[in-house]
């Protein structure tokens, strides 16, 4: 699954840290702040880059994405169709049958408690013996 960075490599965690750094702006802070509540959430979590440059968090499978685009940071949670969402934190995707996602724009606050829950409960779904998968 990850790579280990070996001598002239570099980790999944740098190049997220690369990103972050590199977007200098809102959205930078807002990943940093979303894989902040993930590691929170999930001291465990395996970091992977995939797909030209998305960071992307595992544990017993993906819970989630954090894609950053001109207006939005992007949180597409793999399986969140089949997630509890009480809070209505997913605001895009929410045709497919599979994923969901919360698009978070520019000045947008974080309802932390809510989404470290959500992130649990992905997490939840993965150890499930019907929910995992790769």
């Amino acid at each position: 699954m990850a790579k280990s960075a070996t001598q002239g490599e570099t980790s999944p965690s740098e190049l997220i840290d690369a990103r972050i750094k590199e977007l200098g702006d809102w959205r930078g802070e807002m990943l940093a702040r979303l894989r902040e509540l993930i590691k929170q959430a999930v001291p465990d979590v395996v970091e992977e880059w995939k797909w030209r440059g998305v960071p992307v968090w595992y544990r017993d499978g993906m819970i989630c994405t954090g894609e950053t685009y001109k207006n939005a940071v992007k949180m597409t949670f793999a399986k969140g169709a089949a997630l509890e969402d009480p809070s209505g934190l997913f605001n895009s995707s929410l045709d497919g049958n599979v994923r969901r996602a919360i698009d978070f724009h520019e000045g947008d606050k974080i309802d932390e408690t809510a989404l470290t829950s959500l992130i649990r409960a992905a997490i939840a779904l993965n150890a499930a013996p019907s929910g995992r998968s790769r």
